[in-house]
């Protein structure tokens, strides 16, 4: 944080302006920084929730005073005639003051896109010691994070020892599948996971809005021939698709796409979501790409509809690139789990020979996300 040598008030009080000592300006208006107030009657000291409703500030409220001292800001707002502290490094976290335009399909900060060259660096974690070691689990957690998808090893080889992989940092979600589904060859399977066939990349469940956006599969039994795990990284995949074709690009997020699945009794699922989807700001935030549940296009306008399969075409092409698979076999105990709004799996055909049991999971990465931000947190207040 570069040190704050100015202050000035702007527009008659609608606005600030924050100067550095390295002559960067920072303007913050008023409202917002009375709704983002940290003081006890603004907000709870035990959990951070607001205490008031926006509709609690005066309409005309304005900045009366301001001055810099003791490391932070002191502000008067009237009409209420209250001043408020800041803290200067939580503004400079949260300043919206920025000109600088970025490509639609940016990532965001501490995201990592990779190919295939990412074999050599997969993010892995022993069991024992993420369940110990609040450190190791918070730097593995932190890669999963950066690059979508990571493995446990070492973990028991016991029927629903998955569930223990996802407690490491949220909850188990159940579906229609169950709390947890096999993946093993079946006679008369119910979805084509179930059978030896190789499967294409593909993201899990984009039947569903939301989808569940963590899948765990764990490994209990591989002694067959073949039936490597695959894994790509989506956001990658539109970014080459961005660069190739750029109008492609723009259609495959502007229309979207229709999932469904009725595999099973008393069930028909239906989402209509973008193949890659995008913020409103631009930023790239999921990818739904699953050939087997892909239900009729309809909402591409026939003028764009060739086009868009071009796109698709090329997306799909992308994807199935050797360079862009990191491929890996899983021994029992051994588990990996994928960032399902971003990173593809696939599975590689094997042979009747020998056994292959996998059981399966969803989770939610905001429980992922929410344990890694409170061990970050616990470490800066140890700090």
């Amino acid at each position: 944080m570069c040190e704050k040598t100015r202050v000035e008030i702007l527009d008659g009080g609608a606005a600030i302006a924050l100067t550095s000592s390295t002559g960067v300006t920072c303007r913050f208006h008023a409202v917002w920084l009375r709704d983002n107030a940290w003081d006890e009657n603004t907000r709870a000291p035990g959990n951070g929730q607001r205490l008031i409703t926006l509709g609690d500030i005066p309409k005309d409220t304005s900045i009366s005073a301001a001055s810099l001292g003791g490391g932070g800001l002191h502000l008067t707002f009237m009409p209420e005639n209250r001043m408020i502290a800041y803290d200067l490094a939580w503004l400079d976290d949260h300043a919206y003051d920025k000109t600088a335009a970025r490509p639609k399909g940016w990532t965001a900060p501490g995201i990592e896109t990779w190919d295939a060259q990412l074999a050599n660096r997969v993010p892995v974690g022993d069991f024992a010691s993420l369940r110990r070691n609040p450190m190791d689990l918070r730097d593995w957690l932190d890669d999963v994070r950066r690059y979508g998808f990571g493995k446990v090893t070492g973990g028991p080889v016991e029927n629903g020892a998955l569930f223990e992989v996802a407690a490491l940092f949220g909850h188990v979600r159940e579906t229609n599948y169950g709390r947890h589904f096999e993946v093993r060859t079946e006679v008369k399977p119910s979805n084509l996971a179930y059978t030896g066939l190789g499967l294409q990349a593909h993201t899990d469940n984009p039947y569903r809005d939301p989808v569940p956006t963590v899948q765990i599969l764990y490994c209990l039994e591989n002694s067959a021939k073949g039936g490597e795990n695959m894994v790509v990284d989506g956001f990658r995949a539109a970014e080459r698709l961005r660069e190739q074709d750029p109008h492609g690009f723009d259609l495959l997020t502007r229309y979207c796409a229709k999932f469904e699945y009725a595999g099973s009794s008393g069930v028909c699922l239906r989402a209509r979501r973008p193949m890659i989807e995008l913020a409103p700001d631009g930023e790239l935030i999921a990818i739904r790409f699953n050939n087997r549940s892909a239900a009729a296009i309809t909402d591409v306008p026939y003028e764009h509809m060739a086009d868009y399969y071009a796109a698709y075409r090329r997306l799909g092409e992308i994807i199935d690139d050797p360079g862009m698979e990191v491929t890996f076999k899983l021994s029992p105990g051994e588990s990996f789990l994928v960032d399902n709004t971003r990173v593809l799996h696939a599975r590689k055909g094997y042979s009747g020979a020998g056994s292959r049991w996998l059981q399966g999971c969803y989770a939610d990465k905001d429980g992922l996300l929410s344990t890694l931000a409170a061990i970050q947190l616990k470490d800066r207040k140890a700090a």
